[in-house]
């Protein structure tokens, strides 16, 4: 299962459509695109900042507004768009030439390069928090975060299910899909607020980052399984097998080469003179570790994620860090800014029939979504003054980990709408309201403050 399939992007369709498009045209959309996601990022950024909010905030609404909920700036094909709403489309068929005939070819290409890039921001990302985060605090809260996932991750998912079956009447395998829908973290959007707001070091940001990361296996497993139980009825033992193993192999053999490979690294590094000689190894060694990830049925930005930590363990972590951030600066807000774009919130519309029914489910989903995490924070043990609910909220947003198994349930034909609808409806809410949450619940104590600090000294 891929949540991020930048690795496994179907090739023979971006092929097809380069070949009957205009590669010009492709370009000129492309960066007509750019144009947009850069200029929303930063005003809806920068206005969020004002308001004392956290900047991936912004980035997130302005990709709303300029996407298919509202302006139709930003739309893909995946949202049920046609490239006649394309804003972009039209503008090019009023300056460039651009005919009826060539719009879809043009539109699906632009898609697909801009799906390709966010997917590779986000990467990039995982690659930069890697490099924040330090692997022996990660090792040393590794029991409490453990808890912490697996408390996130069977709550939700028990009270999920059970609910839906016992209230609304739902299908035990529908019901099932819905539970697991809500056992995701969205750990791009997590650890980039965490990042934004000082946290990520602190003892509370440690807990929450160890715990996303393996809610994010965690659900790998879980998708398997009720992916198993959509197709046959049946779960596939041998595959739930697999990923158990493949995982616990790629976190173990990442954190041991990380021990030999550091020392290599740095040597490589020192005998390259030419430019890039840093950054250009970094970034082979950080997509190799993505490709393989990925290759094992992992998520690519674990690979990538666990790359940046095995990076900061030498001695070139700091000048890393400093070459990695303008790259993550023009990738990463492509990441948030399509996440926003492809968020329909039509759904929420009461106003049409079909909406409501799904509104209804979706109040139960959204408040299991939320306690549900919540109450990891109580699980927490031997941490004296550590701030529990925070540790619960950073657990909230799924982001687009959620939307994924909700298109799956949704292709598969297992969801009904009204409940396909109560799953987004229960994304949106969920990845927007995190942000704010995380910077309410993080006050500036005294405690906090001083573990962010000890740990900043042991980096």
């Amino acid at each position: 299962m891929q949540f991020f399939s930048v690795i496994n992007f179907p090739v023979p369709l971006f092929a097809s459509t380069t070949e009957t498009a205009d590669s010009s045209l492709v370009l000129a959309s492309v960066l007509l695109s750019l144009v947009v996601i850069y200029f929303a990022s930063k005003l809806g950024g920068e206005l969020s900042n004002k308001v004392g909010l956290p900047p991936v905030l912004g980035e997130l609404v302005s990709g709303v507004i300029i996407g298919v909920s509202v302006l139709h700036l930003l739309v893909f094909p995946e949202t049920g768009v046609e490239s006649s709403s394309s804003v972009i489309m039209k503008f090019l068929q009023a300056t460039a030439g651009l005919t009826p005939e060539a719009t879809p070819q043009v539109f699906a290409a632009q898609s697909e390069v801009i799906s390709v890039l966010s997917e590779l921001g986000v990467i990039i990302l995982l690659f930069e928090i890697g490099l924040e985060s330090n692997l022996k605090d990660l090792m040393a809260v590794g029991i409490q975060a453990t808890v912490v996932a697996v408390v996130g991750v069977a709550v939700p998912f028990a009270v999920g299910t059970v609910g839906l079956i016992a209230i609304f009447g739902i299908d035990p395998i529908p019901a099932i899909f819905a539970g697991a829908a809500l056992t995701a973290t969205s750990i791009g959007i997590t650890s980039k607020v965490l990042s934004e707001i000082g946290k990520l070091n602190s003892r509370e940001g440690q807990i929450i980052l160890g715990a996303a990361v393996m809610d994010d296996v965690l659900g790998i497993i879980v998708l398997a399984v009720v992916g198993s139980l959509a197709k046959t009825g049946e779960v596939d033992i041998a595959k739930v097998v697999y990923l158990i193993i493949s995982a616990t192999a790629f976190l173990v053999g990442a954190i041991v080469l990380g021990n030999v490979f550091n020392k290599v690294f740095v040597a490589i590094a020192d005998q390259l003179k030419t430019r890039g000689e840093l950054i250009i190894p970094a970034f082979i060694f950080a997509f190799i570790m993505a490709y393989l990830a990925s290759v094992i049925q992992l998520e690519a930005i674990l690979g990538a994620f666990a790359a940046g930590l095995i990076l900061e363990e030498t001695d070139k972590r700091k000048e890393l860090q400093k070459l990695v951030l303008p790259i993550a600066d023009m990738l990463v807000p492509i990441f948030f800014v399509t996440v926003g774009a492809k968020t329909d919130l039509g759904v929420l519309n009461p106003a049409i029939p079909s909406n409501r029914e799904g509104l209804i489910m979706a109040s139960f989903l959204i408040a299991v979504a939320i306690i549900g995490k919540v109450v990891t924070g109580l699980t927490v043990f031997g941490q004296p003054g550590i701030n529990r609910l925070a540790i619960g909220v950073g657990m909230i947003p799924r982001g687009e980990v959620g939307l994924v198994f909700a298109g799956v349930g949704s292709a598969s034909g297992v969801l009904s709408k009204p409940l396909g609808a109560a799953i987004i409806m229960m994304v949106i809410l969920t990845t927007f309201l995190a942000p704010p949450l995380l910077r309410l619940v993080f006050p500036d104590t005294p405690s906090s403050d001083a573990s962010a600090s000890s740990s900043a000294q042991s980096s």
